[in-house]
């Protein structure tokens, strides 16, 4: 399984360590882009035949595997557990307790029953949602042609460490952060890293000392990138988290915040236990001193609690997002959380960057058209003549 990225405990701390990793990063890749390939080579002591099975050993124990951080899969104990720590369950069940302790079964049967049915249902849910992700993940499997001992070689992604020597053709994924040693008209699409969806050449000379933007230096490619077309050989610079996709992914990781759902049933059932705190102290003490029977105002006090508290809800909301879940399900969407469906509902506006993600990141000429929408040959020739003096295209 992948590394799993450590909870953030503190967010300016965070900060603080990943700016100073990812200037770290930066710093390193812009001086292997201004060395020429021999350097290059040395500094990584690998050499253009590539690393022996030995080197590549040691370097997997010295780098760790050729992976990002992703948060790991959470065990059938540990979401049942944190289905059960619902504020609001955790209160039904502290009612339930004094209800069987005061005698009052059938109350506490009924919260007990709700609460089950609620914990069990959303269980299950959020079971098969990982269940089915972890099936689509193990569907996909990427490999790098690397050559080792001067034979080039197929080889899972996470195999690779630094100093490798690596061949890139059209249709490859960048597998890592690499130096590029020679180039055939490569062209790259970085779009998940830049957003611009246009192809960017990259060519296999000295970066200008000027450049001091990784994402501009022409001779490193990034993992996150790919072919588009073209031919190359680089050698392997950063792995895993250390690459500079790998710094971005480790920055985002670790517990998810609160979503505003999470935080709207946590306001309910705080007021709740404000209610309870204060309703039910009033209502055991005018009980008491009027009748004078103070356990019988003691047992109707706790009635009054377990009256305050709506048992059914758990139950309710589990079902309207189970049934959200499926809905999604049917369009061939995974909902992991259910959660997310309140949340996915509750939007106003929806803000999305559509370069090269929802749209395949070329112009295309549907219609030339003139003011009264009739197709027009004089629409197309200006048009034309309007693009190619502005732009030379």
């Amino acid at each position: 399984m992948p590394a799993t990225t450590p909870a953030p405990r503190h967010p300016a701390k965070l900060h603080e360590g990943h700016v100073g990793k990812q200037a770290a990063i930066t710093a390193a890749l812009l001086e292997r882009a201004r060395c020429d390939q021999a350097t290059v080579l040395a500094r990584l002591e690998s050499r253009a035949e590539g690393l022996s099975e030995a080197e590549v050993a040691a370097r997997v124990l010295q780098y760790g595997p050729n992976q990002i951080a992703r948060t790991q899969r959470r065990s059938k104990a540990l979401l049942l557990f944190d289905n059960v720590r619902n504020p609001l369950i955790i209160l039904l069940l502290v009612l339930s307790l004094v209800s069987y302790l005061t005698g009052d079964l059938r109350a506490a049967g009924v919260v007990v029953v709700m609460v089950v049915l609620g914990v069990v249902l959303r269980f299950v849910q959020e079971m098969r949602a990982d269940d089915a992700a972890a099936r689509l993940q193990a569907m996909v499997s990427s490999t790098a042609t690397v050559v080792r001992g001067g034979r080039e070689q197929e080889i899972p992604l996470g195999g690779l460490v630094p100093g490798d020597v690596i061949r890139l053709g059209a249709g490859d994924m960048v597998p890592a952060d690499v130096r590029l040693l020679s180039t055939k008209d490569l062209f790259l699409n970085q779009s998940a890293l830049t957003g611009e969806a246009l192809p960017v050449e990259k060519r296999a000379c000295l970066a200008p000392a000027e450049i001091d933007a990784p994402l501009e230096l022409p001779n490193v490619c990034f993992l996150g990138s790919n072919v588009e077309s073209g031919t190359a050989t680089a050698v392997v610079v950063h792995t895993g988290e250390r690459t500079y996709f790998g710094a971005l992914a480790a920055s985002i990781g670790g517990d998810r915040q609160l979503t505003s759902f999470d935080k709207g049933v946590n306001g309910f059932t705080w007021l709740m236990i404000r209610f309870i705190a204060v309703m039910v102290p009033t209502v055991f003490l005018i009980n008491g001193l009027s009748r004078g029977n103070w356990v019988e105002a003691f047992l109707f006090a706790v009635a009054v609690a377990v009256g305050l508290t709506p048992e059914m809800l758990p139950m309710i909301v589990t079902v309207n997002l189970s049934k959200g879940a499926l809905a999604m399900a049917r369009e061939k969407v995974i909902v992991k959380r259910l959660n997310s469906i309140q949340n996915l509902g509750a939007m106003d506006v929806l803000c999305t960057d559509k370069t090269g993600t929802l749209t395949e990141g070329r112009i295309v000429l549907e219609r030339h058209v003139d003011v009264r929408g009739n197709e027009s040959e004089r629409v197309l020739h200006y048009g034309y003549l309007n693009s190619y003096h502005h732009t030379g295209l």
